[in-house]
């Protein structure tokens, strides 16, 4: 009997830290930025520059575009460092690398705002690296100005 309501026990708490293992995982998942959410497509890509609106808050710039297609995600957004103003690719690495996990952590303030789907380029224009915290506050105050403009 002793033994019987102790598994039962264990068995609970396992069961509640898995419970609070998968509430964990879905609240890591919604900050991930896959494959599907990242923009690819050489047509779209034209279209975002020709047609595309434009905030600048230095360094960097959002080219953002509103699009008819039906995707799981509202936002499929790219990243780009100019080869001009960076000459190291080392470098435009790192710079894309630090603009990704800066949105990865704050797309939920461009997530929250948007009605239909849209397309999105973060264009790095400095010609010095900046470090992660400048990039971030940049890309919080970007999605501001996002939002003012879109309602």
């Amino acid at each position: 009997m002793c033994k019987f309501v102790w598994l039962k026990e264990v068995l609970i708490i396992k069961l509640r830290k898995y419970k609070i293992w998968l509430r964990n995982l879905f609240i890591f998942m919604k900050y991930t930025l896959g494959k599907e959410e990242k923009l690819k497509g050489v047509k779209q890509i034209e279209l975002l520059f020709k047609h595309g609106k434009r905030i600048k808050l230095f360094p960097i710039q959002l080219i953002y575009l509103p699009v008819e297609q039906t995707a799981d995600f509202p936002i499929i957004v790219g990243f780009s460092v100019p080869k001009r103003n960076i000459k190291l690719a080392v470098n435009r690495n790192k710079i894309k690398r630090s603009m990704r996990e800066a949105y990865r952590k704050n797309k939920h303030l461009y997530s929250k705002h948007v009605a239909s789907n849209y397309v999105f380029m973060f264009i790095y224009m400095g010609k010095e690296k900046e470090n992660f915290e400048k990039l971030q506050l940049v890309i919080q105050n970007i999605a501001k100005q996002f939002s003012q403009q879109i309602s």
